[in-house]
This record gives structure tokens, sequence and C-alpha cells, in this order.
């Protein structure tokens, strides 16, 4: 294994926004539209998730995570791209752990390994899933049996 990146030292406690709207009126498509446009604009995550509205209407709770900086390009795109008429945000704390890349050389080829780090310990490991994508397809092999084989080397 090698490190094809040097420790990521974010900011392990930073300030952000959380933005929230309730969406009962709105197609999946456009959701999906919604979300590539937050990404693109600087959105760190955005998640839905199914919930029932008044009158026992089902919807969905669109969720991000942004910068304090970019809350006034969420808001407009939120506003002009959803059906919504009002939008909840306030501030929260995102803890984060340190980030490492390194690489495992499988028997097929090489695969980034993200690496989650608190006080000096790895607490995660996370093999990139478009580097085992790639040698699955490559190789005509399952992609769990990449997942598999990087994992054996960790």
């Amino acid at each position: 294994m090698t490190s094809k990146h040097p420790p990521n030292h974010e900011h392990i406690d930073e300030e952000m926004i959380k933005m929230e709207v309730n969406l009962d009126d709105i197609s999946g498509e456009w959701l999906g539209y919604v979300m590539d446009r937050l990404f693109e604009a600087g959105a760190n995550d955005v998640f839905y998730t199914p919930i029932y509205m008044k009158k026992n209407r089902p919807g969905v709770l669109l969720q991000l995570l942004c910068s304090v900086q970019a809350l006034d390009k969420m808001k407009g795109i939120l506003l002009k791209e959803t059906t919504t008429l009002g939008i909840r945000y306030y501030p929260i704390t995102v803890h984060r752990m340190e980030r490492r890349f390194i690489q495992v050389e499988t028997e097929w080829g090489t695969v980034t390994v993200k690496q989650g780090i608190n006080d000096k310990e790895v607490f995660q490991s996370s093999p990139e899933y478009e580097d085992c994508r790639k040698l699955a397809e490559i190789h005509n092999l399952p992609l769990k049996k990449v997942y598999e084989a990087v994992w054996k080397k960790l």
C-alpha cells in the first residue's frame, strides 16, 4: 500500500448550513435534476427522505449541507428549481475525520482507498467504487470480488 495523497487536514469541526424543504408536488425526474444542480453549485451533501405531509399526502424531504458562503446560491436553486414556497435553514457543526487516500494493489490492478482517521487511528476504509467497477468490468469479475480483494490487503 502506498499513499497517493498526503493526509487531508480538513477543519475537524466545520460550521455549515443545513437546509430543508418539504415537497409533495414535484416529479422524481425534477428531484434528480435539482440534486445535480445543488452539487454543481457546491453543496457538500444532498439527500431525500420520503415523508407524509398534510392530508396524508406522500412527499419528499429534501435536505442539503453547504458552506455558509453558499447559502444564497442554494436558496436560489431551491426556489427556482423546486415547487417549494419556503426553505428552512439553520447552522450546524459537522465533525469530520481526517481523510487519507492510499493505493492498494490487487491481482487485477490498483484501487484507491479512502481512509477516515481519528487520533492517528484508521476508523474507516472505503475502496473507491469507480476503481473497483472499472477492474470488475475489465476482468469480467463480480464487483464484490474486487472489493473483497482490496479488503484482504487492508
